[in-house]
């Protein structure tokens, strides 16, 4: 029988605010700061005072195998740093941290209002309408500035509360006191002469008051075995409505422990110095515009491939050992294995790593993708900054180089990296470092198919293959048809370079083509935004008419070097000047099969695409907010 490792159970409201105070209550390193509005924390008042339910807490036991930097709720005394806590509050912060600052804490409350203003308040219960049974309690919470008046017309206070005496006179409660009501009371003898009034405080401290000091809140409480993994899955599932724990805010919270700053590490300090992620985003960038083709590289990428270098390490270690029948440690960047990855190894492992991305950009750009929108798989990224790590500077010989250019030609239309890829980058990892080194040929090399029709269905912009055909029209150098310019780095970017239509949409319409067929990738090709202009939604041989004659900007280009262009582009210039709309489409189809083989290494596979293969569609709507506009 399983057991279980949490327990839940009632504690007092007043109790969990001074465990808070005094350090017993703390946050893991990995939690966000506390963010709630002024009216969130009026709409929490108003329910605790009602003595409704604000939702269970939930808390991680100290002294297991989990380990994180702890640090006090907001606001908490400084003494509360050196104080070992007993339990790190998981799920609750918001609520714990809110009703600590109004209540207990003493202090203005810096928060903000709902539009993210910042600003500093304090908290009343307004004693009439908290007792009006038509009044909604929300209302009877009151926010007021730090120097307790509400301005009117002409500068007047509207709402003095500077005082206690003032307090005591309008009826308004401090929150800052709902656990010592007494001192408050006692402020005001002469007052409570009054019987009315007398009669009304007594009715607000049994019907509101004593709601805050019997308040209890359920807590769940996971106990020192908890695992990392536990944790991660448990905090993901509470916090549905926050930011997502990722491996990397666990690992750094753990790290943290041992004073190492993975954040900083990754983030740097600030401006100047961006660390990491900075150097990743800066890296290779090929215009001011663009962003380079790293900056989508996440904290956990960066960590995936450390974790493959070391759990292969662990691996190589147990074979060693060379016990017979013993399972072997999983060679793996899964969240697991992130979650147990040893600060040692970080540091071991850091530098090789941010080589290998980097070299990865290099590799990319000769394959002639630059943008990260243009980039088939950001995936596919993580086993290939790996793989270049692992060889060094073996890529740059060419036999080496042919067969990583294979490996993720093969992966791209192969579509191999879609989904569920964990294991796909370790087996990737593993067999391409043994195939550069003599061994066979990896299974995502081997064991990949291209359907020939597949090209037919290829109509999606945000498709992996798509944008591979796209590139490698232009690493086999296609040329633009206005221009007769290749598309290197340079002049797919001042020329805004991106796919357009051969036929264009217009015309294809106008001669009754249906869209499944005409916005395939068979139709299109990459082109300046100024060449795009100039096809407009004519027919082929008009445009390329136009193309021809120039105009009183532009120098047509002559016959025989546009249909030089048009055939860098795998187009058969007889079949488009004749507006052969069906002979071009088979042509064309035969030629980019035999550029995907060429960049695979094998023959496509004759037959449609099976059942259940993504149809893809391209509204038109689509592709035009995908396109890069001209400045």
């Amino acid at each position: 029988m399983a057991v279980a490792t949490f327990k839940t159970n009632p504690f007092y409201l007043h109790e969990l605010l001074k465990n808070c105070a005094s350090g017993i209550i703390q946050l893991p390193d990995f939690q966000r700061s506390w963010v709630w509005d002024e009216d969130r924390i009026k709409s929490l008042i108003a329910s605790v005072s009602r003595a409704f339910p604000v939702g269970a807490l939930m808390m991680l036991e100290t002294g297991g195998g989990v380990t994180f930097k702890p640090r006090p709720v907001e606001g908490a005394p400084d003494a509360a740093k050196s104080v070992a806590p007993q339990v790190l509050l998981l799920d609750g912060q918001q609520r714990l941290t809110s009703l600590y600052q109004v209540t207990l804490r003493g202090l203005v409350v810096n928060t903000e209002t709902p539009k993210k203003k910042k600003v500093k308040r304090w908290f009343y219960i307004d004693i009439a309408k908290a007792l009006d049974a038509t009044t909604d309690r929300d209302d009877a919470i009151v926010a007021i500035p730090e120097a307790k008046f509400v301005k009117g017309e002409f500068g007047r206070p509207e709402l003095d509360l500077s005082t206690p005496a003032q307090e005591y006179a309008q009826l308004m409660f401090p929150v800052g006191q709902v656990f010592d009501w007494d001192d408050w009371q006692d402020g005001f003898n002469d007052f409570w002469k009054d019987e009315d009034k007398r009669t009304l405080f007594k009715t607000f401290k049994k019907d509101v008051l004593e709601n805050f000091k019997s308040y209890q809140v359920p807590v769940i409480t996971l106990d020192r075995s908890t695992t990392k993994e536990a944790v991660c899955v448990v905090f993901e599932k509470v916090n549905t409505g926050g930011k997502p724990l990722d491996a990397f805010e666990l690992v750094t919270a753990m790290y943290a422990a041992t004073d190492y700053p993975l954040r900083k590490d990754w983030y740097g300090e600030g401006k100047d110095d961006g660390g990491r992620h900075g150097r990743f985003v800066s890296a290779f960038k090929l215009a001011e515009a663009e962003k380079g083709i790293l900056a989508d590289v996440a904290n956990t990428d960066f960590l995936q491939v450390i974790s493959l270098f070391h759990t292969r390490e662990k691996r190589q270690q147990a074979e060693a050992t060379g016990k017979e029948g013993r399972e072997l440690p999983q060679v793996t960047g899964n969240r697991q294995a992130l979650l147990n990855l040893p600060l040692e190894a970080y540091k071991k492992y850091q530098t090789q790593a941010e080589r290998g991305f980097l070299t990865a950009a290099k590799f990319l750009h000769m394959q002639h993708i630059y943008r990260i929108f243009d980039l088939p798989y950001q995936s596919q990224i993580i086993p290939l900054a790996a793989i270049l790590a692992d060889i060094g500077d073996a890529w740059e010989s060419e036999a080496v180089r042919a067969k990583l250019v294979q490996w993720y030609w093969s992966g791209v239309f192969g579509e191999l990296y879609g989904s569920a890829v964990d294991t796909r980058i370790a087996k990737d990892f593993m067999e391409v470092t043994a195939w550069t080194n003599g061994g066979p040929p990896p299974s995502t090399v081997s064991e990949t198919i291209f359907r020939s029709d597949r090209l037919k269905t290829m109509r999606m912009r945000l498709s992996a293959a798509y944008k591979g055909v796209n590139a490698l029209l232009m690493k086999e150098g296609a040329k633009d048809f206005r221009s007769g310019q290749g598309f290197d780095h340079t002049v797919f970017f001042g020329e805004y370079v991106d796919i357009h239509h051969i036929f264009p949409q217009d015309w294809c319409r106008q001669n009754d083509h249906k869209p499944e067929i005409f916005d395939s990738i068979i139709n299109k090709t990459p082109l300046s935004y100024r060449t795009n202009r100039k096809i407009g939604g004519a027919a082929p041989s008009q445009y390329l008419a136009v193309l021809e004659t120039g105009d009183k900007k532009t120098q047509g280009i002559p016959p025989d070097r546009l249909d030089a262009c048009l055939a860098s582009h795998l187009i058969d210039p007889a079949l488009l000047r004749a507006d052969n709309f069906e002979a071009f489409l088979a042509d064309r189809q035969k030629k980019l099969l035999v550029l995907i083989e060429a960049a695979m290494g094998k023959k496509a596979i004759g037959g449609e695409v099976p059942d259940g293969d993504e149809d893809e569609s391209d509204p038109d709507a689509v592709e035009a907010g995908m396109t890069i506009k001209a400045a």
